[in-house]
């Protein structure tokens, strides 16, 4: 099967599952709140695989114990109408977690800063991100931002990749992280980015009220979002001296492969919607 064609099967098969999971409005998206916790644990296994390679860290069952910790406090403080700002706090709690395992676990100091600093980041990266995604499913018009979500960040990456194959060959190499990322495929992912949240304003314009200045910032947002979110996830692979952060996802990889401009994304557009829509 060539790589085109799975990556059509990705597309044509896991973007309808994921806006069918957003659609189940049951108990705040149980569905997709199941699946996002599932998601942290996958990832942050992937991540710690990767990490551990290069650095010492903290028991891996602590890591993935503390970043399925954060979405599935999120999921309770939804469902039981807490200020969902507390969150900092769970977040907090599980680095001084963290930091009172280094001292009482090891006789030996010489590499706590770098097991630290990796342990808590991995927690962070693999679990409070993850609770972005989380929070747009408490908007009042929750079902429409999700999707719109979702649409942007996919029609995004696969503008982008598509753009990229087409017509990228001669502007590749600019990013030292992933050569293989070319200026024509930003532009294409920009432009799939931009045109999908002014097309919501186009078809839903009473849930995006305000001029097409606003669809058109979340768009160059979500843009710039999930670009970093791949590169970023380039660097970690690169850095870990692995081609994929896993093996889930047939065409793909791992779940770090296919969700890391989701992840990136989730806060920038979060904070975008909630300042420019009022939600």
């Amino acid at each position: 099967m060539s790589k085109v064609t799975k990556r059509l099967l990705i597309f044509f098969i896991g973007v309808p599952s994921v806006l069918g999971l957003v659609l189940v409005q049951f108990l705040c998206h149980l569905p997709l709140n199941i699946a996002i916790i599932a998601g942290s644990a996958i990832s942050c296994i992937e991540m710690y695989n990767m990490s551990v390679k290069r650095t010492k860290l903290l028991p891996k069952w602590l890591i993935v114990f503390l970043a399925v910790l954060l979405p599935a406090s999120e999921y309770a403080f939804m469902l039981l109408n807490l200020n969902l700002d507390y969150m900092i706090w769970i977040f907090s709690l599980c680095a001084i977690i963290l930091l009172m395992a280094e001292c009482f676990m090891h006789k030996s100091f010489d590499d706590s800063i770098v097991r630290l600093s990796t342990s808590v980041f991995i927690v962070f990266y693999s679990g409070y991100l993850f609770t972005f995604i989380q929070r747009i499913g408490d908007f009042k018009d929750s079902t429409f931002f999700l999707a719109l979500f979702f649409f942007t960040v996919f029609f995004h990456d696969s503008l982008a990749w598509l753009f990229g194959v087409l017509m990228g060959k001669n502007t590749r190499g600019i990013f030292a992280a992933s050569p293989n990322k070319s200026i024509v495929g930003c532009l294409g992912g920009l432009f799939g980015a931009v045109a999908s949240c002014v097309l919501a304003k186009i078809f839903f314009p009473c849930l995006m009220p305000g001029s097409f200045f606003k669809p058109v910032i979340i768009g160059l947002f979500c843009s710039v979002g999930a670009i970093t979110g791949d590169l970023v996830e380039s660097v970690f692979k690169r850095s870990a001296g692995v081609k994929d952060s896993g093996w889930i996802i047939m065409g793909r990889g791992g779940l770090l492969d296919s969700v890391d401009s989701l992840l990136f994304t989730a806060p920038i557009y979060y904070v975008a919607v909630h300042f420019l829509f009022g939600n």
